[in-house]
Order: C-alpha cells, then structure tokens, then sequence
C-alpha cells in the first residue's frame, strides 16, 4: 500500500505547478519551454522520484522540499505562487511529513527556515502581497511550532525572529498583519523559552571563540551581541529505522520512546544537606514521528539536573568531552550533562536532548563507539564525525538563541534609545511577558546579568513615562521578575518599590490617577506572594543599609486608606487590601497552627529551615509550577501518547511536548548558597530577639551617619557611644563602615579620609578595595565611586598616591615605579576631565589619542608605557565618564547610581534571604496591627457598601483571631474599642438609641462583631471590658436587654425576682402643677402625642432581634472559661460604674452590681482569686451610702446572695460571712431601710446554710445583724465610728488600690470616716471621739482579729463581747431604734429555726440565741409600739426609695415613663401597718412575743441536757479550746439567769395576754425542777436579777387602759415572789446578805400595797407576806439563843419596816411576842424609812448608753464559779468593773465581830466594790446609810 503522505505532496506539486503554468501561459511560452524552466523541471524530476517510492520516508525530506522553497526564494514568481508554495509547504510541515527521526531532517528543516526568511516574489499590489506576507508568517510559526523545528539551528531561530520583528514593526503593512506577526512572535517566545529548562549553559571555553556572532536588530539598531554562535561540528550519521512496511510502527515507536522515558526516580544527595525532590531524568523526546512527540509531561517546571551548571565551575570540566562509557560515579560529578545513549536498534544522535537513566546507560554502553574527533554540545548531545560529503553538523538551536532574543527584546525595552518608538517599547514589553512567565530565568547566569542590569534599569525608566499602556506593562514585567527572582535582584526591588511609592504619594496633578491605582495594585499583588511580606522585613527593614521597606510601606498603605475628602476611592480600598493581605496570611497561618499538632509543626519546621536556609528551594523551584498542570510531590506523570495531526495550539505546549518529563531542580546554585547566610545574622533564621537588636542598632546608625554628613567626626563620636564602633578607633572597622554604609555623604567621605590626622584611615580605606587584576584606570573608576575627590592638589596627590602605591602592590608592580603608576592615574583623572567637562569642551577641543600618548612618553621609568593599554584606557575613558559622585545630573548621574546598586548587588550584602512562610508573622503584626486597625475602622465608617462592609468585619475579625493567638490583649483591646464606637450605642442618646440602633444596619454589625469576638476571645480583653460594658448599660437603660438579664433575685418580693428597670412615679407631690406642665409639653413636642411611629417600632424590633443574637448574657455565663487576669479586668470594669456626680444613676449601678454578682456566683471555683475586689465595691457601696436607695438595697440582697451560695465553699466561706460586717458598718439609719430584705435574706442564709458556719465571730456577725434589723439595735459602734481596715479578710490589698477608690470623697464635709482615711492612720490607734470611747469598746475587730489562725478562742480573751449590760436590770440596756415589723417577724424565724432545731445550737452560739432573743423581746414589747413614738423624726419619704431619682439633667429630657410590671413601691417602715392593717398588726407582734416566749421556755428547758452533752462532747475530744462546764453555775450564768429575765421582761407588756402568758412561762420556769440544783448565791441573784426588776418594773403605768389587767399581772408577781422565796428559803438563809435580801422584799411589798385602785392587791399581799413570816418564824429565822429577848435582829427590823405600812400584822400574827427595845450599837445613823427605795429612775434604763467592752474586761468563767456578768453601767462614775458577791465558802467575818453589824467604809478595799445593783439603788454609800446589816463581804482571797 503506498503511503498516503505521498499522494499528499503529489496533489500540493500539481496545484503549484499549474499556478506556474497559468501565469506561463499567458506569456508567450511553448510547451517545450517547461523543460527550460528550471522550477517546472525540478518539479516533474519528484514527481518522478515519488511515483518510484512506496514511502515518503524513504527519501530524504529535501528532496521532495528542494522545488517547492525554489519557488518560495525565486524572485521571478509572483506573490500567489509564492503563496502557494508557502501553503504547500505549510501544509507538509502540519501533517508532520518531516520525519523528526530521519537524518536530513535537520537538513531539511535548515533549508526551510533559510528559503522562507529569504523568500523573494514579484510585488502586484499591497494587499496580495500581504497575503503572502501573512503566509510567510504562517510557515514560519508551524516551522518553529511543530517537533520538527527542534532541528533549527540557532541562526536559523534568530533569522526566523528577525523575519516577524521585521513585519511587526514595519508600519506600512497593515495593522491586521502586524498583529499577526505580533501574535507569531508570542507564539515563538513561548516556545523558546518554554524550552529554556532543556537547554545547557555552554562554558566559557565555546563562548567568545571565533564564532560567527547572532545579530538581531531592530530597525536601524545594530548592537552586537556579545554571544558568538558556536562552530559546526561535522554532520552526525544518518540511520534510518524502517519497518517493512515501509512506515515507522506505532507499537515500536512508542517502545523506543518508553524506554527512553521510562525512567528510574533517583534522589541526588547534594552536600548542602537539602535533598532535591525526586524526579525522573527521563528522554526529552524531539523525535518527529508524531506518536512519540505526544508524551505532555504535566509535572516539571524548575530547572533540569543538566542545566544546573554555573558558568565558572563548568569552565573547568568542559574540556572533556562526555562519553557513553563514563561511568555512572564520574558523570554526577560532571556538571555538564550527560552522553547520549545509542539504542540497538536506532541511532538518535542527531535528535538533541536525549538523556538517559544511569540504568540504561550502564547496560548499553558497549554499543557505544568513541571516537575522538567527537564534539559534544554543552546539553550533552553527542555530534559524531560524518561520512557524509557536506562535512558540517547542523547544531540544533539552544541557548545562545534565546539569550541574543532576550537580549534583544531587553534593548526594545530603553526608553532613551531613540530608535525605539511606542510600538517596539510596547511589544518588547509583552514578549519579555511572555517569556517570564514561560521560564524560570534566574539558574541562567548570562540571561541573569542581563535582567540585573538591562531589564531592571529600563523597567525602572518605564515608571517615569505618562503612557499607561507602557506603565501598565512594565508594572506587569516588573511583577514577573520580582515574583520569580528577587533573591537576585536585592537592591532593584528595592528601587522598585520605592518608585512605586514616590508614584503612589506623588502631589503632581498631571500624574494620572490611574497610575497611582496600577502601583497600589501592583503592591498589592506582590503582598500576596506567600512570604514576601516577611523577606521584605527580613532583608530590608532588618538590614542595616537598606530602607525601612515594609514599615514605610505599611504607613504609606495606612495613610493612603484614608480618604482626605471622605469619599472612598478604589486606591483606598487597594491600600486597605494591601495591609488585610498580611493580616489573611498571618491568620491562615495562626488557624493552620491551631488545626496542626504541635508535633508535626516542629518537624515541618526543622525541615524547612534546613532545606530553605538561604535559598528557598521550593520557592525557586516551583514559582512555575502554578502554570502548569501540578505535579505529584515533584514526580511527573507521563501522559499515555495521543497521536496527533497537527501542531498543539501555542508555544508552550509545544514546547512541554518537545520535553517528554524531564524533572529539574536548581541543584547547584542551591548547594553552593544553602551555607550562605548574611553577616548581621547569627543564624539563616535570626529570632525576634535578634531582629530587635538589629533595628535598634539601624536606628542608632542612621542618627550616627546623619551626624557624620555634618560633622564627620561627631558621627564617629556618636557610633563609639553607642558601642557601634570600637572605641579608641579602629581604622580598618571605621574605613569597612565608610565603604559599605551607602548613606553617607561622598563629599564628606573624602574630606575625612583626606584628612593630614587620617592617614592610616586612608591607608585601610584602599586596602578594603580589591585591585587586583584590574587595569589601572578600571581601578581608579571604582576608587573614585567610592567618594567625592576634593578640589585641592595637595589632597588629590595624597589620595592617588596611596592609591596606586596600593595597586602596584597587589598587582605585583606592573609599572617601573609607584611614581610612574601614580602619573597614569594622574594623567587618567586629567583626561576624563578633559573628554567630559562641559567648561573645558567649551573653551579646547578634547584631547586625541595620538596627544594622551604623547603627554606620557617617557613617563614609565623614563620608558614608555605599553601603547595598547593606552589606547585601551584612551577609549574606556572617552566611551564612558568616570563619575564624580554628587557632580553629575540626569542620565550621567542615573547611570552612576545604577553602576553602584550594581556593585552593592554583587557583594555579600545583596544577598537576599527567603524565609519560610509565617517565619515572622508576629513582629510583622506588631507592626501593622494599628495601621490596619485605624484603616479598617475608616473604611467601615466611610463605606456604604455591603460587600465592603463585610470585608472589614472579616479584617477585624482576623486581626482579633490573630492576637488572640499570640496572647496581644492591647490589640484585641483596641480592635473592641474601635469596634464599640462603631455600634452607635455609648454615642447615641437613651430616648433615639432604639430607633438609632435598630434602623442602622453598620451598627448592628458592629455589635454582632463585637459580641462574638468577646465570646470568642474573652480571654484577652483587658482594657476592652469598660467599653462592653459600657455598651451594655446602654442596652440596658434602652430596655433592649433579654428580659432574663434585668430580672434579679430578690428576697421579699412574691416573685423572688423584681426587674431592674423600675418605674418612673409620674410626678412627685412636692413637683409645682408648673413644672409637670412644663415636662407634659415636652414630652408632647418629642412625641407628638401620639405613640411611636410604626417605622420606631419595626427599629425597636429590630434592635431587640439583634441583641438577641448577639447573646451578651453568655458574658456573663461564660465568664467561668475567662482567664483570671480577664476575668478580673471584666470586674473592675463593672466596678468602675460608682457614683461619680455627673453621669451617675443608681439603676445602672445596680445592673453592673448584678452582673458583677452573677459573674461571681459562675466563677464560685475560683471566687477566692476574686472576693476581695468584690467585697471592697459592696464596701464602697453599703457602709459609704448616707442615704438608703436602690443600689443599697441590691448591694445588700448580693451580699447575702452570694453568701447563701458561697458558705458550702470551704475556702471562701469564712471570708463571706466575715464580709456581712459590711452590713453592721452602713449607717443605721440606711441599714433600718433596707432592713426587710436583710432579715428574708437571712433567713434564707440559716436556712440553707446554717450547718455551714462553726466560728462564734461568724455567728456573732448573724446575731448582731438580726438584732440590728429586727430590733433597730444601733450597730456596734466600734464599728461605726472607725471601721478599721476594710480589708479584714485578707489583706492582700495594697492600701494603694484600697483607698483609690474613694479619694474623691475624702475631702467631703461628712460624718463619716471614709476608709482612706483609715489607712493613713493604719497603725496609729484613733483619737478618742469623747473620754468614754476610751475604755469601752466592742472588740476592734482588725486584720488580725479576723485572720483564721489568729481567732482561736482562749478563755480569757473572748473574742465574743457585748455592749456594757446591766445586768440588775431586765433589759439589755441597747440602743433601740426603729425595727420593721415584718422584718423582725422573719427575724423571729429565723432564731427560731435556730433555736428549735438542736443540731444548730453550738456552744459558738448559744450566748448569743440567748441575747438575741433578750433583744427581740424587748423590740416586740408593746407591740414594739414606741416605734410609733420616735418614727417621724428621721424619718425620710419612703416611697421614693424604691422609685428612680429624677433623670439626670445631662440628657436633657426626662426618661419616658417605664412600663415594667413593679410591686410598688416598698415602704420600711411601719406606714402600711398604722395606715393600712392596724388590726393584723396586733395579731402579728402578738404572735412574735408569744414565740419568744416559747423560744425562752424551750431553751431553759433543754438548757441543761444541752450543755451536759456539749461537755461530755468534750470530754471525749479532750478538746485543748475553753472548757465547757455543764455545772448550775455555768448554766445559770450564761442561759436561765438571761432567759429568766427576757421572761420577765415580757411580763410588763402593755398587752395583757402576753403580760399573763408571760407570768406563766416565769413562775414554770422558775418552779423547774432544774433550777433546784442552784446554790444560795444564784438564788439571791435571781431574786437580784429577774425578780426585783420586774416588781420594780410593774410598778409603773405600763397599760393605762388596762386598769384591771394590770392589778392582776401585780399581784400574780407579788404570789411569784414569794413562792420562790419560800421554795428556796433554806438555801437562801447561808447569804450572809439575807437581810437585806428580806428587807427588799418587805419594801416591795409596801410598795404594792400602794401600787393598786383595786381591792386586789391589798387583799393579797397581806396574805403572802402572813404566809412568808410564818415559814420563816417556823424555820426558827426569827429566833436567836444569844439576844435577850431571843429574837433576832432580824426580827427587829422587820417589823419596824412592816409596821411602816401594815401595822396591825404583828398583832394578827404573833399576839404572843413581846417585842423588846432595840439596843442599837450601830455607829451610822438609821434613815428612818428608806427613802431610796421607793424613787427608782426607770427612765435612765433605756437611755443607758451601749458601751463596747474589750476583751480584757470581761468577767472570765474561772473556775470559782463566779457570775458572768458584766461592768455595770458607766453612768456611775465612781464604780469601776464589778468583782462578784463572794461565793458562800468565802471566809466569813471574823468571830469577835457580829454578822449584824455594819462595818464603816474604812478599807480602801472596799470603797469602790458595788453591791447587789438594784436598779432603786443607785449610791452604793446609801445602801450602807440604810442597810441595818452588813452587805458588803470581804473580797475573796483568790
């Protein structure tokens, strides 16, 4: 079957040959001329050929090319024959029949090329000829673009560009051509440098021969290129494979192709220690049968082993030409590339770019021939000697091409060439686009150096130029350079940016805004290349010669945010993206940490920084690899062949197809930099420690350089203080220091190094310069760079001289003397004067050659220097200027800068390091946290639009998430500051805040924002709280908070729970009709009467749905998560809410109260961290409150709620219940008002927690305050007056923190002390208020007090103490104020709960149950009616305590009213009582005192048991703590002797049923059987103690109305009295005081003969008193053996006392007895009937002031049994603390002296020791007076 290829060439020679004809015919040729006509005949001659060949690869492909590229080069054709013949051609190349593989491809293919560059036709007319024009185009792409065009030789390739450049640029062709031919060239450069990664860098040794030189110019541009085309090496054999088909097998060809790709992965260890990924080195395939090109290698973008030579270590190696055998080992060390493999089966020499694995190439290397005329290109393929007769290899097109069209489209480039017009400087422009984003130039050093220097210079003109198009471009070229190769290009980003910026900051009207919009995005878009941010930071800012890049960027992008007009433009948003960029990156790293383990972190970290230590491999390598298909882990997949027709679409994937996978990596360049690192870094990653020295230190060097471009030597000074130059000075540091500081001033460089005292400075100055091997005036240009040569001649000679003593030296003296060198530099410095001063041009004409020689005749040594040296400086100096530094302006000046960035590029300090990602991202934060904060705060404000809205939430957020993550609080503070601004809701007024709020989406953003981050990022809030909070109480005073937050526990109300927000009383009485006028007009004005709008409504909805989301209860809630430092913040900022004049309102107070309080109760883990804080704000706000109000009330509810909850808390629980002194410190009156909530609290508090409390101060505390609440007992006063440190618990509280919270108050004119002034005093104890405050005192409880370990309770310091009582009289003497019946009624209860339940009476609290219920008796007295009495005068108008104080001025108008559903409000006192329930009244206190008694009863009852157990308790325990005695004396001392009395008391109630209730319980009481146990002292003491007082007491009026009631309650007392005198007349006989016990009696009873209107008494006392005589005269008290009469004295007296008010009774009862004279011995005069005795002072009882008792002053329960009782009184001056009766075994009187005789008041001993203190008797010296026996025992000897 013959070949359809064939019939399609015969088809293409018949079209054109009937073409030629047709044109022929019309001329006047014969048939016969065809023969003549040469192209007819080459064309019938293949027609032959073909018909003889059954396959078009059997013949050469030129044979059947040679006629039709005839027609293309002959000039007689027309255009549409040329045309033709190009078609055909074209034609040939799609359907690929030239055979890559078969030998004369290359041949072929040259030939092509060559015809078609040269084409030559007959013009007709401009269009046709485009046509062919346009042709020519077509077959040159398809050339290029097809796997056959891999044969072209370099000149080809250049021709071939020449060719399309030509067309492009040629304007008389039309635009539609040009375009293509621009289209062309696109599709060719992509090719070529698509292709870059398969060619080699050819070593220096092919360079520069003698090679024919590749020229491409533009227009009229002839710049040669410095590159020489390499020679030819002899043609390589021709083999041709053929099947016997006659066609290539698809089967076999693939096989080849296989095994030539096929491939082994291998990993090449390089020393540097970073291993390079792996990769197959598999065959780059050019083979041109179509099914083995197809191979698309989807993975390889770096750098191919082959192509990682470097140009100076290649040099040594090239000389060997590579052969097949090498061995594998002696290859890898060859940086060339490999040979190339013969296959069995075919010769693919000629294909280039055949590589092998070292598999293969071991197995087959003996079908390899050597042969030593080989020539080996520098890609390693292998070009043999031909046999064939041509004798010149075509070598296929490499390296060389590409860099002499880079070279060349960088001269397109030069916006001074004047020969570049828009056109060429724009498509250069594109084209070199295109071919950065093909390549990855930068392992290529010759096109390297020519983007450093070239590129980057022309880049940087095209940002000065007003084109945007050329702007625009630049800007993109600049992008790709920058992207791809900044580690090579330092100080040109450098420049880069800092153009960027003079364009973005630029005042000039004329620059377009558009220009500035373009440099902002191009900064943008570099921000986003991964870890460019941070190398900017690292190698600019951390650098000590390079500008602050990333900060002054940064500020510039900030500044730039915000808009001056306040109208946002699109450079705004840029500048906002800009800095969000950073923020993104850093945050996806933050959340990337977050989501990793720690673990894998490290190791990924090790990793990177070992690989990446100054090069960045995978940076390098893989900058490409995003544009083209990715490749796995750096493998390639080799794609399953498809077999195509026609060329791929462009030059990239024609050129990915040209290279079957092969995997490169920048091996070399990494090897040899991985040990590199900058000198300033200890380590390739310096730490933030590090980097802030160096800053720093930049920031001193700065100061010290700007120093030393004034003064020189002040900025050396300066370095040296600093430590940043040695001191005394180095000169070799300081001459390092002027070389490489590039801030200094030239001119000043020179004047100091010129410097007479310098000179071993000038010396090291030139030795820092490297001479060697430089010609002298290439020496002296870089020599005079380095500073401003001063204009005097003595300093120039010095500075030449050391110069070229300097270069003679190291140069090995080249010249005959230094005198002869230092000439030349001389004569070198006069001629550059010469050629370029434009003064001295005027005036000479430059000097020649032939003169410059002649002035140095005979210079050298009197010889002549070496003429072409000469010649050569003459010409160096003429072409170009060695520039003066600071002399030149313009392009001269451009140039000179340029020169030196390229000189500071090339040293150590141009080293660029690439650092891994997120390497830096907190230091970067630290540095752009504000301006991006400030930037995205503007935006928000100033933007209306949605999208834009939401990208600054999500900056906002990012930024929290990030410092969240490295723990900044002041960020994250500043974020929410911000932020709160934002929700309108501390700005707007309370009355619009609902509306405001509600109908403004931004600020409901805001707050959503805002909360979420709090609850996100809680932990870090620090100053941040204060504004939360302060937008809370805004919500709050809007009513916009959830209904659970305003609602709070309270303890009175049904509910147990009252809002907040209370309502407002419409108008006060006192308010004139006036005012409420007034405020009715305008409120009416504000809401136009009616109610609100539907639009206010939707708002309020609105705004309450918001804040609903946003959940601001979860603070609270979730406030346990917070970290304490937070936690604590979070409360000083709700503390921070007290009284402050202005802005001040109570229910705000109280809301942040109630916060604080739930915040404490969810914290309750950790609440002893926290409790001081808490406890000093209820201080600040219970015991500083001078009138009852709202807030006191909750304050106080919260002290005792979070007393309930804390008590079970072990750790806290002492601490809590110490803190509810708090409460007995407020001002009486204050604690009176709120007196309700604190007894229900209690009771709750007992209740729950009773079990809790085990130390006597804590119960002290609760009884104390129950008293003070349900009785009105004043608090202590100890506590009143100087309530001593308010840091009683711990103490941990600096006084400075103390006392800061109220200084404000400290200067007020107020009755109080403040605590701050407590502390000032601290140690000092306080001035006495008065003389009594002196001696007495509650216990001053103090921090030691109060400190656990130092309450211990020793018998004789109890810490317990009670007011001064006095113990003769039945009350406790304290200071009763208003009590609040409801109040005591719980109180009541609550004693009671105590009380009945015997778990909770402790020997810690029985005294005190006992006490507090003497106290409620009293208070419940009557009803407690004197209340009724004393109420108005202090009273203050109670209403308004519930109800809000008047709106505060500031808000201009008043609140409106609130319409929350509210009890009303409460009253303290008992209003509701008189006014509203007077009956129920009665009932209730009635029902108290009838408990008391109950209580009283229960407890003498069960007294005994109790105590007997507690004793025996401790018995067991063997307890070290105070004794507890169970003994009568004990029992009747501390529980019945009080309990008895509290009876008594209620036994003169103005109530009868109490009064005889009362009597009752008494006369049980005292008739109990355990009261028998008590000896005769107790006795006499009872009768002391509860029995008189109380007949004393009935005395009085106490129940006017109840005339009948009264009598009774007298004469029931009266029986009571003597039946107890009668029960326990034996024990009371052993008194040595009976008489007078005997003769109080009968004074009682005259008294209440008297007493009565009635019948009653007179009837009974008569009786009771027969009754008692008659039982004592039976007991035989009358009768005495020794008197005369044998009657006692006894008897004497008393009959003289009855006979004073019942005379008959002697006679009724003892007719018989004969009743004697008295002989009265008595020296003291009787008073004849005791007058003191009747006229007792009730009224000082109540008014006895409450006097606080130390400790020390207490009686102690010592083991002699004596009473406790208490000091009497300090009403009586002369009585100091009372020693007790003496008990009976206390020695008696002497016997000689009579027991009925009084003693004078003689003995010191006894003066001021008071007797029985009978509340009648009030002069211990009238009791003596009167008192006809002895009543004062001897002191007992103990």
């Amino acid at each position: 079957m013959v070949d359809k290829n064939i019939y399609i060439v015969q088809g293409e020679i018949s079209v054109v040959v009937a073409a030629i004809k047709r044109n022929s015919r019309w001329s006047t040729h014969t048939p016969l001329d065809e023969e003549q006509d040469p192209l007819l005949n080459s064309f019938s001659q293949l027609k032959e050929t073909l018909n003889n060949i059954k396959d078009l690869s059997d013949v050469e492909p030129n044979v059947f090319l040679r006629p039709f590229l005839e027609v293309v080069r002959s000039e007689d054709t027309t255009g549409p024959i040329t045309g033709l013949a190009l078609t055909s051609v074209n034609k040939f190349l799609s359907y690929g029949l030239i055979d890559a593989n078969h030998e004369g491809a290359a041949e072929g293919i040259e030939n092509m090329a060559d015809a078609v560059t040269h084409a030559r036709f007959v013009g007709t007319d401009p269009a046709s000829d485009e046509v062919v024009l346009m042709k020519i185009l077509q077959v040159l792409r398809s050339l290029l673009l097809t796997p056959v065009g891999a044969h072209l030789t370099n000149e080809s390739v250049c021709e071939i560009m020449q060719s399309c450049f030509r067309i492009c640029f040629e304007m008389r062709l039309s635009e539609l051509l040009r375009k293509s031919a621009e289209h062309t060239l696109v599709d060719m450069v992509q090719l070529l440098f698509s292709r870059l990664p398969q060619f080699k860098e050819e070593p220096k040794s092919y360079v520069g021969t003698n090679m024919k030189k590749l020229k491409m110019r533009a227009g009229g541009m002839s710049e040669s290129s410095k590159w020489k085309k390499q020679k030819r090496s002899p043609r390589p054999p021709r083999h041709v494979v053929r099947s016997p088909s006659g066609q290539m097998d698809p089967g076999q060809s693939s096989s080849l192709t296989n095994n030539l790709s096929g491939g082994v992965p291998f990993i090449e260890q390089h020393s540097g220690g970073s291993s390079t990924l792996p990769g197959l080195d598999s065959a780059v395939s050019s083979i041109s049968s179509p099914t083995t090109d197809s191979g698309l290698d989807t993975g390889s973008k770096t750098t191919s082993k082959e192509d990682l030579t470097d140009l100076e270590q290649s040099s040594s190696t090239a000389t060997t030409p590579v052969t097949p055998t090498t061995e594998p080992g002696r290859l890898e060390s060859q940086s060339e590339g490999r040979g190339v493999e013969r296959a069995q089966s075919a010769s693919v020499e000629s294909i280039p770019e055949v590589l092998e694995d070292r598999d293969l190439l071991a197995d087959q290397s003996d079908s390899a021939s050597v042969h030593d005329m080989d020539y080996v290109n520098p890609r390693g393929v292998r070009f043999t000697q031909s046999t064939q007769k041509e004798g010149a290899a075509l070598i296929p097109y490499g390296l060389p091409c590409l860099r002499e069209l880079f070279r060349f489209l960088i001269s397109l480039t030069n916006p001074h060439d004047r020969h570049n017009s828009d056109v060429m400087l724009h498509m250069g422009l594109q084209l070199l686009n295109v071919a950065l984003e093909a390549a990855h130039i930068a392992p290529y050093q010759s096109l390297l150096c020519l983007v450093k220097d070239e590129l980057c210079r022309h880049l940087t003109q095209l940002l000065g130029v007003d084109r945007m198009n050329l702007y625009a471009a630049s800007i993109r070229v600049c992008f790709l350079l920058f992207e791809g190769m900044r580690e090579h290009l330092k100080f040109q980003l450098e420049m880069y940016l800092k153009k960027l910026m003079d364009i973005i900051t630029s005042e000039n009207p004329k620059m377009a805004y558009e220009m500035k919009e373009m440099a902002l995005e191009a900064i943008v878009q570099l921000w986003r290349i991964p870890s460019f941010v941070t190398e900017l930071y690292i190698n600019y800012d951390s650098d000590f010669y390079c500008s602050n890049l990333f900060e002054d960027l940064t500020k510039l992008l900030s500044k730039n945010a915000f808009p001056v007009s306040g109208q946002l433009y699109t450079t705004h948003l840029l500048s906002l993206e800009a800095l969000l960029t950073v923020i993104d990156s850093t945050e996806a790293h933050c959340q990337a940490k977050v989501l990793n383990s720690a673990a894998q972190q490290d190791q990924s970290e090790s990793t990177t920084v070992e690989g990446d230590c100054s090069v960045n491999t995978i940076t390098d390598s893989t900058t490409e690899a995003g544009k083209y298909a990715p490749s796995c882990n750096g493998q390639n997949a080799v794609v399953p062949e498809t077999r195509t027709a026609c060329p791929p679409t462009s030059g990239h994937l024609m050129a990915e197809k040209m290279r079957l996978g092969r995997q490169d990596q920048e091996e070399t360049d990494t090897e040899k930099k991985s040990l590199k690192k900058p000198h300033r870094f200890n380590s390739c990653l310096p730490d933030s420690q590090e980097l802030l020295e160096i800053k720093n230190k930049k920031k001193l060097l700065i100061t010290g350089t700007e120093q030393f471009n004034q003064k020189p030597k002040k900025g050396i000074q300066i370095l040296q203080e600093k430590g940043l130059l040695s001191s005394p000075m180095d000169n070799n540091e300081v001459a390092q220091w002027l070389r490489e500081n590039p801030r200094l001033d030239k001119k000043m460089i020179g004047e100091f190094i010129s410097d007479r005292r310098n000179t071993d400075l000038l010396d090291s100055f030139v030795n820092t310069f490297t001479f060697q091997g430089l010609r002298i005036d290439e020496a002296l240009r870089l020599y005079l760079e380095a500073f401003r040569l001063p204009g005097e001649a003595p300093v120039i000679h010095r500075l030449l001289e050391t110069f070229t003593d300097n270069w003679q030296k190291v140069n090995g003296n080249p010249f005959q003397s230094n005198d002869a060198g230092f000439a030349l530099a001389y004569a070198v410095i006069m001629l550059n004067t010469d050629q370029h001063n434009h003064n001295v041009r005027k005036q000479n004409i430059p000097m020649t050659l032939e003169q410059f020689k002649k002035n140095l005749k005979g210079v050298n040594g009197g010889n002549d220097f070496d003429q072409d040296m000469l010649e050569d400086i003459y010409n160096a100096i003429k072409n170009e200027e060695i520039v003066m530094p600071d002399e030149q302006t313009g392009l001269v000046k451009e140039n000179y800068v340029w020169s030196v960035l390229l000189h500071r590029g090339a040293s150590s300090e141009g080293m660029f390091l690439h650092v891994p990602e997120s390497s830096y991202d907190r230091d970067l934060f630290t540095m752009t946290w504000g301006p991006t904060i400030a930037a995205l705060s503007y935006v928000f404000d100033k933007s209306l639009d949605e999208n834009i809205i939401q990208k600054a939430i999500a900056g906002f957020r990012k930024c929290a998430m990030i410092s969240a993550h490295y723990g900044f609080s002041d960020v994250f503070d500043n974020l929410i500051i911000s932020l709160c601004k934002f929700t309108t809701l501390s700005s707007e007024s309370v009355e619009n805040l609902p509306t405001v709020f509600g109908s403004n989406r931004k600020a409901q953003v805001a707050a959503k924002t805002v909360f979420s981050l709090a609850h996100r990022h809680g932990d870090i809030l620090r100053e941040g709280w204060k504004n939360i909070m302060d937008s809370m109480l805004q919500l709050f005073r809007a009513e916009l908070l959830p209904k659970s937050m305003v609602e709070v526990e309270d303890f009175v109300d049904p509910n147990e729970k009252i809002s907040l927000q209370r309502e407002e009383t419409p108008s006060n009485r006192g308010e004139s009709a006036v005012l409420s006028f007034v405020s009715w007009l305008t409120l009416s004005e504000q809401s136009g009467l009616r109610g609100p709008s539907t639009e206010n409504q939707e708002a309020k909805q609105a705004a309450l749905l918001c804040i609903k989301h946003c959940d601001p209860e979860k603070l609270i809630t979730e406030s346990k998560f917070l970290q304490l430092e937070s936690l604590q913040e979070l409360m000083k900022a709700l503390i921070s809410v007290t009284p402050d004049e202005e802005t001040y309102d109570e229910e705000d107070a109280a809301f942040c109260l109630e916060m604080l309080l739930r915040i404490i109760l969810e914290n309750r883990d950790r609440v002893s961290c926290v409790w001081q804080t808490v406890r000093d704000h209820l201080y600040q706000l219970c015991v500083h409150a001078s009138e009852s109000c709202f807030l006191v009330e909750r304050a106080v509810v919260g002290l005792l709620r979070l007393a309930i909850r804390l008590l079970r808390r072990e750790d806290i629980g002492s601490q809590v219940l110490l803190s509810l002194r708090l409460m007995l410190m407020m001002k009486p009156y204050v604690l009176s008002r709120v007196s309700r909530e604190v007894a229900y609290g209690l009771h709750e508090l007992l209740k729950t927690n009773a079990a809790n409390i085990h130390c006597t101060d804590d119960w002290y505390t609760l009884f104390s305050l129950l008293e003070c609440i349900g009785a009105g007992v004043k608090p202590p006063a100890a506590l009143q007056v100087a309530n001593t440190h308010p840091d009683i618990d711990t103490g941990a509280q600096s006084d400075s923190e103390l006392s800061s919270y109220h200084q404000s108050e400290v200067s007020l004119d107020r009755g109080y002390t403040s605590d701050s002034e407590v502390y000032t005093e601290h140690g000092k104890s306080r001035m006495p208020r008065s003389a009594t405050d002196v001696d007495v005192g509650w216990l001053v409880v103090g921090k030691d007090d109060l400190d656990g370990s130092k309450a211990a309770v020793t018998p004789a310091s109890k810490p317990l103490s009670h007011p001064l009582v006095n113990q003769y009289s039945l009350t406790l003497g304290q200071d009763m104020g208003l009590h609040d019946t409801k109040s005591l009624i719980k109180c009541v209860d609550s004693l009671s709960f105590i009380v009945r339940d015997a778990a909770h009476v402790t020997p810690e609290n029985f005294e005190l149950c006992v006490k507090a219920i003497r106290v409620f008796v009293e208070a419940s007295l009557n009803g407690g009616y004197r209340t009724h009495e004393k109420k108005k005068s202090h009273k203050y108008d109670s209403k308004s305590s519930r109800l809000r104080k008047k709106p505060r001025e500031k808000e201009g108008t008043s609140r409106r009213t609130k319409a929350s559903n509210q009890r009303p409000a409460r009253s303290h006192s008992d209003d509701e009582e008189d006014e509203g329930v007077p009956a129920s009244y009665h009932t209730v206190s009635f029902q108290v005192s009838l408990d008391l008694l109950d209580l009283m009863h229960t407890l003498h009852t069960r007294a005994a048991g109790i105590y007997s157990s507690w004793a025996e308790e401790q018995h067991h325990l063997e307890d070290a703590g105070r004794k507890i005695e169970a003994d009568s004396q004990t029992l009747w001392s501390s529980c019945w002797c009080p309990l008895l009395q509290g009876m008594a008391w209620l036994c003169c109630d103005a109530r009868r049923q109490v009064r005889m209730q009362a009597l009752t319980y008494l006369q049980r009481a005292l008739l109990v059987h355990d009261l028998q146990t008590l000896d005769a002292v107790e006795w006499e003491s009872c009768f002391n103690k509860v029995l008189f007082p109380l007949l004393t007491k009935l005395l009085d009026n106490i129940s006017p109305a109840d005339v009948g009631g009264m009598e009774e309650t007298r004469m029931r007392a009266c029986t009571l009295l003597s039946k107890v005198f009668l029960q326990h007349l034996s024990p009371l006989l052993s008194l040595p005081t009976f008489a007078a016990l005997w003769l109080t009696i009968l004074d009682f009873m005259d008294k209440y003969m008297h007493a009565g209107s009635s019948d009653l008494l007179l009837e009974a006392i008569p009786e009771s008193l027969k009754n008692m005589l008659l039982v004592m005269d039976t007991a035989g008290i009358f009768h005495s053996a020794d008197s005369r009469t044998g009657y006692s004295d006894l008897w004497e007296i008393t009959w003289e006392r009855i006979d004073c008010f019942l005379p008959r009774l002697k006679e009724e009862l003892f007719k018989q007895a004969v009743i004697p004279e008295p002989v009265c011995n008595v020296p003291v005069e009787p008073v004849p009937p005791p007058v003191p005795a009747p006229s007792p002072e009730p009224a000082a009882e109540p008014n006895i002031p409450s006097r606080p008792v130390s400790p020390q002053d207490m009686p102690t329960p010592s083991a002699n049994g004596t009473d406790r009782s208490s000091p009497v009184p300090p009403s009586k001056p002369p009585m100091p603390t009372p020693a007790k009766m003496s008990p009976p075994e206390s020695p008696l009187p002497p016997l000689g002296q009579s027991p009925l005789i009084l003693q004078p008041l003689a003995s010191p001993l006894q003066v001021g020791i008071p007797p029985m203190s009978l509340p009648i008797i009030l002069n211990p010296a009238l009791i003596e007076a009167t008192s006809p026996v002895p009543l004062l025992p001897r002191p007992s000897t103990d």
